[in-house]
């Protein structure tokens, strides 16, 4: 114990020493000695006057100093002090010659103290003893020394330092941490703090890049928008017959109609900060954590007042409270939207905040959320109609070259249903495309192609098929294609193709001459019928049907059975909605009918089906010789226009070249290029059978 007291005292000297303890220098506080260390430079730290005070540094160092001062006591009372290991008969010899002193008998065995002599070097001695001989050895020590040597016994206390003071040390080192944390959490920063700080954005005009000019196809959406930043410009105009603006505004809309793109337009167009944040933002592991983001968001609002505050996918966090499968009362995503109804509620006109949010499912938000008081005003993105499409392919095709043959108008009127990110994807599509073939300027062709791939996926047109395939193909999408071209209430033919693209081994385009707000029976029986029409021309031909088909089967049996539980147009069924509000929130659909109106729904749909499936075997069976010639034209050019189809059905011959022509031709401007690795004459090696196609 001499021994560990020793080091531990000198141990405390050497980090006296590194700490430069100046007791001669009383401080002004108290008396007490003032700790000096490394000078900083730099500005005085918080709240300390010229900078005097303890450096960051130094808590850091102290408390490395005591973690180092606690493993050595730690080690030191764990083992015990060397010892040279001895005989019991060499013992007795030593102490007989007065060459040993201090003798003590513990529990690890006979220790005693070896004089300097020249025997050996000054230290200590031990004889080992076990459960097994410690009466020997004892009755021995007796009997050597005459009764001359002391018994020590552990300390009890010592024995509970070894065994739990290396744990309560780690206890009382996570208290300190999580205190330490705490305290700073509490002051708005340190290792807690920053969960509870809201995580927005603050964008200006000059961030975005984005004004009004860049906006387009949305035009009601962005008059209602002016009207917010008018207020926000100038509110004493609105208030001064009385009137106040809406508190909060909600945005809703497809994906990709334009939302998160009006708001930064408001952004670029306001001259008042615009805070933008997401809803899963507020979301994190710790309950709370989003409540108190929520209220450090809207604090920071109305400081900087006038000011709006966009909140983009908020049905994050503002789905309808109580529904569906929690992990309790106490739910995360409830609290958050708890704390954004407050805080809506506890700000009125005169803060000057107002609340844009944006979403594309409103009707799964909360009915409190969305009430007049709080998101006072909802304005739909809709889909953009022609015009819109037009404008917005004008706005995008401003930043890329454009060739005189572009008609932006035909694919306006050939995009029904895109989104406004569907044909900005079109404008870069076609860009890359004409880069890739060294073009100055994308040419009409490039946006065709664009078109398809944005909504098809890109064609392989190097993928070899066999040739019964190829006719089967072939004569699959020629029963799409005269049927598209027989039916008058159908889409208008734009061109068909039997060169894969996607998931799809052809594919037929029409080219809807109008922008459609709802669907009409007329036009629904003649698209399943277009769909039925694939199948039927296939299994003439061959004489055997194949899977691709598949994707015919599931559209017009989702067509038929929304015709019946969603639009009341069956004449058994009646004027009835038997589908469930919101299917897409339920972990099992939601049925308000009884099982013989789910008997009959299915005998509705099977009827809706086999009639289409009947009316358009009957047409394709009047016009096989149509078919036919379609097929066989879709085999020698693989891709036919509306009016390629048209000229086949008059019985007409097509002059343009053929795969074979093309090959021929590719290959003698490579011959021309570099030596040819063929004849001149020569396709490549195709398996046998197989049908070659264009690269």
């Amino acid at each position: 114990m001499s021994r560990v007291v020793e080091i531990s005292r000198a141990f405390t000297d050497r980090m006296a020493g590194l700490l430069r303890i100046r007791a001669d220098e009383p401080s002004k506080d108290g008396g007490r000695p003032k700790l000096t260390g490394p000078k900083r430079n730099g500005p005085p730290g918080p709240g300390l006057p010229n900078g005097q005070g303890q450096p960051q540094s130094r808590g850091l160092f102290t408390m490395v100093a005591v973690i180092a001062l606690m493993v050595l006591l730690f080690m030191m009372f764990s083992a015990p002090n060397r010892a040279e290991p001895i005989t019991l008969q060499q013992f007795r010899t030593d102490y007989e010659q007065k060459l040993l002193s201090d003798v003590t008998l513990t529990d690890e065995g006979l220790r005693a103290k070896r004089k300097k002599d020249v025997a050996g070097p000054e230290g200590y001695v031990m004889v080992r003893i076990n459960s097994a001989n410690r009466e020997l050895v004892a009755k021995e020590a007796n009997e050597i020394t005459k009764g001359d040597f002391q018994s020590n016994s552990p300390s009890v206390w010592l024995t509970i330092l070894v065994f739990f003071g290396p744990l309560l040390f780690i206890l009382v080192l996570g208290w300190w941490l999580v205190s330490r944390g705490l305290r700073a959490a509490a002051g708005g920063g340190g290792m807690l703090g920053n969960f509870g700080k809201s995580r927005h954005r603050t964008l200006t005009k000059e961030m975005t890049g984005i004004t009004f000019a860049d906006v387009a196809g949305i035009d009601e959406a962005k008059e209602e928008v002016t009207e917010i930043i008018e207020f926000l410009k100038n509110p004493k105009k609105f208030t001064k017959l009385g009137g106040r603006i809406p508190r909060g505004v909600l945005l809703v809309g497809e994906p990709g109609c334009g939302k998160t793109l009006l708001a930064k337009a408001i952004a670029g167009e306001a001259d008042v900060p615009f805070f933008s944040i997401s809803g899963s933002d507020f979301v994190e592991m710790f309950v709370g954590v989003g409540a108190s983001r929520v209220r450090d968001l809207f604090k920071q609002a109305k400081d900087s007042a006038p000011c709006i505050i966009f909140l983009d996918e908020i049905d994050a966090v503002g789905r309808r409270r109580g529904g569906g499968f929690t992990t309790g009362g106490h739910d995360e995503r409830e609290q958050t939207l708890n704390a954004i109804l407050v805080e809506m509620d506890g700000f009125n006109t005169a803060d000057g905040v107002i609340v844009i949010a944006a979403t594309n499912r409103n009707d799964v938000l909360d009915p409190a959320l969305t009430r007049p008081g709080r998101f006072d005003r909802q304005i739909t993105v809709p889909l953009p109609d022609v015009k819109g499409r037009l404008e917005i392919l004008r706005v995008h095709s401003k930043k890329v070259k454009m060739g005189p043959n572009v008609e932006l108008e035909r694919i306006a009127r050939g995009t029904p249903m895109f989104s406004g990110a569907d044909l900005a994807a079109i404008i870069n599509e076609a860009a890359i495309a004409a880069t890739m073939q060294n073009k100055d300027f994308i040419e009409h062709e490039d946006l065709e192609e664009a078109r398809d791939k944005v909504k098809f996926g890109r064609a392989k047109k190097s993928r070899v098929r066999e040739k019964d395939e190829n006719k089967l193909v072939a004569y699959h999408e020629a029963g799409h294609a005269i049927l598209q071209a027989l039916l008058t209430d159908a889409d208008p033919l734009h061109k068909v193709t039997i060169i894969p693209r996607g998931g799809a081994g052809g594919a037929t385009f029409s080219l809807p001459e109008k922008d459609r707000m709802g669907y009409g029976i007329k036009w629904l029986n003649a698209t399943m019928r277009v769909l039925c029409g694939g199948r039927i021309a296939e299994q003439k031909a061959m004489s055997d049907a194949s899977s691709g088909a598949s994707m015919d089967i599931t559209q017009v049996t989702s067509l038929a059975r929304t015709m019946i539980v969603e639009w009341g147009m069956s004449r058994k069924l009646g004027f009835v909605r038997y589908a469930g509000m919101d299917t897409r929130e339920m972990y099992m659909a939601e049925k308000g009918y009884s099982e013989e109106t789910a008997k009959q729904i299915d005998e509705e749909v099977r009827r809706f089906v086999d009639e289409a499936f009947a009316d358009a075997q009957r047409l394709l069976e009047e016009n096989w010789d149509k078919v036919v010639r379609v097929a066989d034209a879709l085999i020698k050019y693989e891709t036919l226009s509306a009016d390629d189809v048209h000229r086949l059905m008059r019985g007409e011959e097509l002059a343009k070249p053929t795969v074979a022509d093309l090959l021929r031709a590719e290959a003698a401007r490579r011959k021309a290029d570099s030596p040819p690795s063929l004849p001149p004459e020569a396709t490549p090696d195709l398996p046998p059978g197989a049908m070659p196609n264009p690269a």
